[in-house]
């Protein structure tokens, strides 16, 4: 059986390596995208099923990156996750712009991730 590629960009260590952890779990493989600025090509290269990304950059505008992957032809149909802090709703309301399929917050996606990847890959 082949294993589906969950893309999955982090800053922080946690939650990001728990989300790299439960993927696995669930049977995934992960490849992690270190750096904002290169999803777009990671994502046309490694073919992934669907994206997660942590909203709680520091280093660089995380919405901005998810949105040229939404924009690229290659890459728009991917279903992306993003995760953040559940009180920041600047933060969500920005990711719901630049595409992103579903934002949760970073408690909801470690104890929910099957709940969370069952309804973005959906299909409609």
């Amino acid at each position: 059986m082949i294993q589906p590629l969950a893309l999955v960009f982090y800053e922080k260590l946690l939650p990001g390596s728990q989300v790299v952890n439960r993927l696995q779990d669930l049977s995934y493989r992960v490849q992690v995208v270190s750096d904002a600025a290169t999803l777009v090509q990671s994502a046309e290269q490694f073919k992934p099923m669907l994206v997660l990304a942590d909203l709680n950059c520091t280093r660089t505008d995380i919405c901005a990156a998810l949105a040229r992957l939404k924009q690229n032809q290659a890459t728009r149909h991917l279903p992306v996750i993003g995760f953040g802090a559940q009180d920041d709703t600047g933060q969500q309301s920005a990711a719901l712009a630049a595409g992103v399929t579903l934002v949760v917050s970073e408690a909801a996606i470690l104890h929910h991730l099957h709940e969370c990847l069952d309804q973005v890959l959906e299909v409609g």
